[in-house]
């Protein structure tokens, strides 16, 4: 037997004629660049997240890099995250010459929203909570924060397309959020692609600028961009596999939910409980579980076939050689 942990052309092969008569049909007309088909992606997203404004990006993090620099957040000013999260996260502070200032994670490995008022100083400019595994943050509790400070707050939504908390879409909260669709997510590009969701019309043409060299016309410019466009062959497929989310996301909370029967009474090993204060809709990116003699049961479950991972990494961010390893975060 072996079970992996992530097997992409499984997937390919349930919907392979679709994929491929997509594709065809992109290529055949010679739709590459920023044509109907990603235009199209960009609405549907926007539709299904909540939002009034989808655009599409090269990847998760350029996206959240355009945003800060959209907010105008730059050097002198910090933003309040987390380390327990993908290293893109706090890269992207560092790279537009902010500070990342990081609170710990609370018992679902998420954004302890108890720590973050006490985080805030005058050079705070942004919040940006981090969707882990498919579970939202206490949004509610959060954005009474941010709103009291008249801060803006940046979802990090890259593991958590569907997700939802008191029956909001993950985001649909703050100012913006960032998508991911790396293969391994659960709406995952043939490549590496991603997505800005906003309802601030102002916000949303800027990110367009930003994202295409700071164009605002065929020959005009409204200063310096990037080049971060999504390609329209992957948002053609992205914008066929978006149908069939809702159908996945049901397939893995199905799992989910074995899973957590099955391991009810398994003493060494326990799933983090999850914060009280509101409903949680989780999509489960990841079926995480926590185990004291975590390395050996990794290592069992391999000689079984069964293939796990340490996510997002058995070294916390801010013990990697990036100058942050002055944080005392004792949970992550």
């Amino acid at each position: 037997m072996s079970v992996r942990f992530w097997e992409p052309g499984k997937e390919f092969q349930r919907i392979e004629a679709e994929v491929m008569d997509t594709m065809r049909d992109v290529l055949s007309k010679g739709d590459l660049i920023m044509r109907h088909q990603m235009e199209d992606f960009e609405h549907n997203l926007a539709a299904f997240v909540g939002t009034s404004d989808a655009i599409g990006v090269s990847n998760c993090t350029d996206g959240m890099r355009l945003l800060l620099e959209a907010l105008g957040i730059g050097p002198g000013d910090e933003v309040i995250t987390v380390s327990h999260t993908f290293m893109a996260t706090m890269a992207v502070i560092h790279h537009v010459g902010a500070t990342p200032v990081l609170v710990d994670v609370g018992a679902d490995h998420n954004m302890n929203v108890d720590l973050v008022e006490a985080a805030i100083t005058p050079r705070t400019k942004a919040l940006m909570p981090v969707y882990l595994n498919g579970r939202l943050v206490q949004m509610d509790r959060l954005m009474e924060i941010a709103r009291a400070h008249n801060l803006p707050v940046i979802e990090d939504t890259a593991q958590a397309l569907g997700a939802a908390y008191l029956g909001v879409r993950g985001g649909a909260w703050g100012v913006a959020g960032a998508f991911s669709f790396y293969p391994a997510k659960l709406l995952g590009a043939f490549g590496d692609a991603g997505a800005v969701v906003t309802s601030d019309s102002q916000l949303a043409q800027r990110l367009r600028e930003l994202r295409d060299h700071g164009r605002v016309s065929k020959t005009g410019f409204s200063g310096w961009g990037w080049n971060c466009r999504l390609d329209n062959l992957q948002a053609a497929v992205l914008d066929l596999k978006l149908r069939k989310v809702p159908q996945w996301i049901n397939e893995r909370r199905r799992l989910a939910a074995i899973y957590d029967e099955e391991l009810a009474d398994v003493g060494a090993v326990a799933r983090p409980p999850g914060p009280y204060g509101g409903p949680f809709f989780d999509i489960y990116q990841n079926y995480v579980i926590e185990a004291e003699r975590r390395d050996e049961l990794a290592g069992h479950l391999a000689k079984q076939g069964i293939e796990t991972l340490v996510s997002p990494g058995p070294v916390p961010n801010h013990k990697q050689p990036v100058g942050l390893d002055h944080f005392k975060l004792p949970r992550t």
